[in-house]
């Protein structure tokens, strides 16, 4: 599945997007308007964060009351305990909290801080939170059948956002939502360049997909939260994966 190269376009004039907008309209207006043509086997990378607005996933922190278990939580990492209250409710397990920190294993699966819950590049965040989609997975796929129907084109559709790593600093591009694409490329029994067969190797396409579409997006008021990414050969688009298959269950969870 080798090619020679790839290419990330960020969309440009992207409006605010509010609850109940349309995102297949926003990408196909933004589409004319950057005089973009979709082609067959091209991925649109589109930020969690309008995916969460246009599914209005915002909470008022004024309703939130904070239980024992999460002010217990705040005191020690220091955190809003209405903003704890929030990542308890999307959380099925926590798994470190420490000053100025809380990792948790969130109800989608992954582990992440905060249960992915964010206060950044939103209207009166200091009031107000932005939670995860609902589910991802299934947002990505409304979006690229909708695209299908309306264009006629097969492409595929990854929902990105920004993860920290175990042993690493800084955050990367990570796919939460995955529809059209091979998300976990499985090369085990794939001979190596000496004739070795590979063991352990499984590649996880969307989050490299994520990864690259989300340096183009950038991470504060650059305001290109979709990227058209083209030149990924046909087969990576043979089969339909999502962000699911690329989580690695409790079980095995070596981290804990």
């Amino acid at each position: 599945m080798a090619f020679s190269a790839i290419t990330l376009r960020a969309l440009d004039g992207i409006p605010e997007i509010r609850p109940g907008d349309s995102l297949v309209d926003v990408v196909l207006a933004a589409l004319a308007r950057n005089q973009v043509q979709l082609a067959q086997h091209e991925v649109v990378a589109i930020c969690q964060k309008v995916v969460s607005k246009s599914e209005n996933r915002y909470v008022n922190l004024d309703t939130i009351t904070p239980s024992e278990r999460a002010v217990a939580l705040a005191d020690r990492c220091g955190k809003d305990a209405r903003m704890v209250e929030l990542v308890l409710r999307e959380s099925t397990a926590v798994v470190r909290c420490v000053k100025d920190v809380l990792i948790v294993r969130h109800r989608l699966g992954f582990v992440v801080a905060n249960a992915g819950i964010d206060q950044s590049n939103i209207e009166d965040g200091d009031r107000r939170a932005l939670l995860l989609p609902e589910d991802p997975d299934q947002s990505a796929a409304r979006i690229r059948e909708d695209i299908a129907r309306r264009l006629g084109v097969n492409v595929a559709v990854v929902i990105t956002d920004s993860f920290g790593r175990a042993w690493r600093l800084g955050v990367t591009g990570t796919c939460i939502g995955c529809s059209g694409l091979v998300s976990l490329l499985d090369a085990r029994g794939r001979p190596d360049r000496f004739g070795r067969p590979l063991r352990i190797t499984q590649v996880a396409v969307a989050d490299q997909v994520a990864s690259a579409a989300t340096l183009v997006m950038g991470e504060a008021a650059e305001g290109w939260p979709v990227v058209i990414v083209s030149g990924l050969t046909p087969g990576y688009f043979a089969h339909h994966g999502s962000a699911v298959s690329l989580l690695r269950s409790v079980g095995d969870d070596l981290f804990q």
